[in-house]
């Protein structure tokens, strides 16, 4: 048994912000991917997915929801065979590891499922949502439902608010010297302690204003921008997002890098960004001459996402 791939994604815009309903923009990552296997002679990382999945089989089962109703005999038959999710998607590393995992078991075991061939109207991709929240909640403690969506989807995915989200196209790559790249921490990183600072700092009023003025603000410009192909502006509202992000969002990037990060705003040679919820895992970069950067960061593992 092999079941189908559901590949990594890569928020470009808008982390923590659209917790707080402000836009963001998220995109299929296809260099990673995952899918469900049942191995003749399993690996020890099998056995550790296997018995992964026995949790959230016990999770599902205890799941009060009208929203979505699964074959669960047919998970636990299959979980009891061995069946492990075979993932290159790096854990931690704000790609969205949980996130394939849940849409493919939406994707085999949810009865009168949602597919990517009808017609996605808005209440059918908000059920989706919320569907994908409540099962990858088991693995964050509570999630947006985003991740799975993505991968779910496997489409550019353009959230307005909590309850508009919508595919959108993006411009077709370019052979040109800017890039969005991902620089590897080499940090594990934890959703759920992140979240908790964020929401700890959510009752500062001056960091509410922040995040609803500055953050929303450059976040919404550069989605804009990115979206309409305008990219000398992009990189110039990336910078300003950088800014408030470094001054605003310091426990969420490792200190070893926020030398680093300040760097690329001082030489404009780059600039970082959060992919996902930070703490380690990926940095999220954006530059106007990809070989420049890769010279200055020539210490770091980069990995190439879209090309300007």
């Amino acid at each position: 048994m092999k079941g189908p791939l559901f590949y990594a994604k890569i928020l470009l815009f808008g982390e923590y912000g659209i917790i707080k309903d402000s836009k963001g923009l998220a995109i299929p990552y296809n260099f990673y991917q995952g899918a469900l296997k049942v191995a003749e002679c399993p690996s020890e990382e099998a056995e550790k997915s296997n018995q992964n999945l026995s949790k959230f089989y016990k999770y599902l089962s205890n799941l009060k929801t009208d929203l979505v109703h699964f074959r669960l005999n047919e998970f636990k038959q299959d979980i009891e065979r061995g069946m492990y999710f075979d993932s290159s998607i790096p854990q931690g590393y704000g790609v969205g590891s949980s996130g394939a995992l849940v849409a493919s078991i939406y994707d085999k075991y949810a009865d009168d499922k949602i597919t990517v061939l009808e017609n996605l109207t808005r209440d059918k991709l908000l059920k989706l949502k919320q569907i994908f929240s409540l099962m990858e909640s088991f693995f964050h403690g509570s999630s947006s439902g985003l991740d799975p969506l993505n991968s779910y989807l496997s489409l550019p995915i353009l959230i307005n608010s909590k309850d508009s989200v919508e595919p959108t196209g993006i411009p077709s790559q370019k052979g040109g010297k800017g890039a969005v790249f991902l620089l590897d921490s080499e940090i594990v990183g934890e959703t759920a302690p992140m979240v908790n600072i964020f929401m700890n700092k959510m009752k500062n009023e001056g960091f509410r204003k922040m995040l609803n003025e500055d953050f929303a603000k450059h976040t919404d410009a550069c989605i804009h921008d990115f979206l309409h192909g305008n990219v000398r502006s992009l990189f110039g509202n990336v910078k300003q997002l950088s800014k408030v992000v470094l001054t605003n969002f310091k426990p969420m990037i490792p200190k070893a890098f926020h030398i680093l990060w300040q760097q690329g705003i001082d030489t404009n040679a780059y600039y970082l960004k959060l992919c996902g919820s930070g703490g380690g895992g990926y940095i999220l970069g954006f530059t106007e001459d990809y070989e420049k950067a890769k010279e200055m960061l020539n210490k770091y593992k980069l990995e190439l996402v879209y090309r300007f």
